[in-house]
C-alpha cells in the first residue's frame, strides 16, 4: 500500500484539496481526501508543498511507432504502399524498450497514458492503441485499449502520397471520400453476408475471410470510433457527412480550422483532438494554427482535447500547450481537463484514467509547482501505483 501525503491534489473531477491524501493499493486508487487514515504499514510520500495531478494523457501521437533520431529504419508508421490499409495495426510497429525516446519522453513528463495511431498517408491507415508508458519487454503489456480506433485520412497527404508521388487515386479530395465509402459499403456487405450464414447455419454462404474488411467490421458495428486526421474545415465537414451516411461514431484529428466551425461541430457532438501547436505551419492546410482556437471550442460547447502528435520527444510539450492556450484565453481548468479527463474520454479509458477519483487507477505525477508552470518541475510519476520515475 501507497500513500501520497500533504500536497496540493488536483483530482480534475472533483476540486482541488488542500493537505490531502491520496491512498493506493493494488494499482488502484483506494481512497482520497484530507482526512484519510493511513494505514501503519504503508509506505508513505509526502508531498508537502507540491502538487499533485493525474498523469497526462495524450490523445493522438506516434510515438514508438516512428523511432526517434533512427529515420527511415524505425519508420514503421505509413504503409505507403497501397491506400487502404484498414488491417494495418499500430500495435505491430511499436517498439516499447526502455530506450525509445518518445517513451521515455513521455515518462519524464509525466504522460502516462497515450494513443499511438498509424500516420496519415492513406485514406484508411488502421487501428491505434492506448498504452500505459511506463516501458515493458513487449509493447502488450502496456497495453490499456486495443484497438482504440481506426485512423482515416483526409486532405493533403492522402492526395500528395498517391495522386502526386505514385500517380495513383486518390489525387482529389472527392477521390479520398469515394475510396473511403468504397469500403465501408463493402465492410457493411461482408457483415451482412456473414450474418446472414450465422443466422441460416449455413457455412457455404459465410463469405471468404479478407483481413482487410474484418478489420472494418468494428468501425460499421461502431464499437470503435473512426480517428479522422483532417486540419481543414471542409476536410471535417466531409468526415462527418460519412460518418452520417453510415452511422459510424467520430473524432476530430488535429481541428486546425475548429474556429472556422466551432459551433457547427459543438451541434454535430463530435469530440475534436486540436494540435499539433508548438510547431511550424508545415503545409498549406495548417495556415491558420493558432492557440486562440481552444477557447473558441471551448465558448461553442465543443468537447475537445489538447494533443501534440509527437513523433519522439516532442510529447514534453504537452503541458506547454495547454499553457499556451490558457494564455490565450482557455480557462485555467478547462487546459488542466484538455490534457487529462477529456482525451481520456475520448480515446476511451475515462474509466480508468484522467482524474484522481477511488477506484481509478494510480497514475499520479508530483510536481514542484504549477501544471501550466514552464519552471515547474516533475518529481515524480506513479503508474499502476508503482513509482515509474522519479528526479
Amino acid at each position: 500500500m501507497l500513500a501520497i501525503k500533504g500536497g496540493k491534489v488536483l483530482t480534475i473531477t472533483n476540486g482541488v484539496i488542500d493537505g490531502g491524501v491520496v491512498l493506493i493499493d493494488n494499482g488502484k486508487i483506494k481512497a482520497i481526501g484530507k482526512d484519510v487514515k493511513i494505514p501503519s504499514d504503508a509506505k508513505v510520500i509526502n508531498a508537502n508543498r507540491k502538487v499533485v495531478m493525474p498523469g497526462l494523457v495524450e490523445a493522438h501521437c506516434h510515438i514508438g511507432i516512428w523511432e526517434e533520431s533512427v529515420g527511415w529504419y524505425g519508420s514503421d508508421g505509413n504503409e505507403m504502399t497501397e491506400p487502404i490499409t484498414p488491417h494495418m495495426r499500430a500495435i505491430d510497429g511499436i517498439k516499447a524498450n526502455a530506450d525509445e525516446t518518445g517513451l521515455e519522453a513521455a515518462l519524464v513528463t509525466g504522460v502516462t497514458t497515450a494513443q499511438i495511431l498509424p500516420g496519415s498517408a492513406n485514406v484508411i491507415g488502421g487501428t491505434g492503441v492506448v498504452v500505459k508508458t511506463a516501458p515493458k519487454v513487449t509493447v502488450d503489456e502496456m497495453i490499456l485499449k486495443n484497438p482504440s480506433g481506426m485512423k482515416v485520412a483526409f486532405g493533403e497527404n492522402p492526395r500528395r502520397v498517391y495522386g502526386v508521388e505514385l500517380k495513383k487515386m486518390p489525387s482529389t479530395r472527392m477521390g479520398v471520400a469515394a475510396l473511403l465509402r468504397e469500403w465501408l459499403n463493402k465492410a457493411l456487405l461482408y457483415a451482412e453476408k456473414k450474418e446472414s450464414a450465422t443466422t441460416q447455419k449455413d457455412p457455404i454462404k459465410m463469405p471468404e475471410r479478407d483481413p482487410r474488411l474484418e478489420a472494418l467490421l468494428p468501425v460499421v458495428k461502431k464499437q470503435i470510433p473512426l480517428r479522422a486526421h483532417a486540419h481543414r474545415a471542409d476536410d471535417v465537414a466531409t468526415a462527418v457527412r460519412i460518418c452520417e451516411e453510415f452511422g459510424l461514431e467520430m473524432s476530430w484529428e488535429h481541428a486546425t480550422e475548429g474556429h472556422r466551425v466551432a459551433k457547427w461541430l459543438a451541434g454535430k457532438k463530435v469530440p475534436a483532438v486540436w494540435g499539433p501547436s508548438l510547431t511550424a505551419r508545415g503545409k498549406w492546410e495548417m495556415r491558420e494554427l493558432n492557440f486562440e482556437t481552444p477557447k473558441v471550442l471551448y465558448d461553442a460547447g465543443v468537447f475537445f482535447a489538447i494533443q501534440t502528435d509527437a513523433v519522439g520527444s516532442t510529447i514534453a510539450f504537452l503541458p506547454i500547450c495547454a499553457g499556451l492556450a490558457c494564455r490565450e484565453g482557455l480557462p485555467y481548468e478547462e487546459a488542466l481537463k484538455a490534457i487529462t479527463i477529456n482525451p481520456a474520454k475520448i480515446i476511451g479509458v475515462g474509466d480508468r484514467v484522467g482524474s484522481l477519483e477511488k477506484g481509478k487507477d494510480a497514475d499520479i505525477r508530483i510536481l514542484s509547482g504549477d501544471p501550466l508552470e514552464l519552471k515547474t518541475k516533475v518529481e515524480k510519476v506513479i503508474i499502476n501505483g508503482e513509482l515509474a520515475w522519479s528526479r
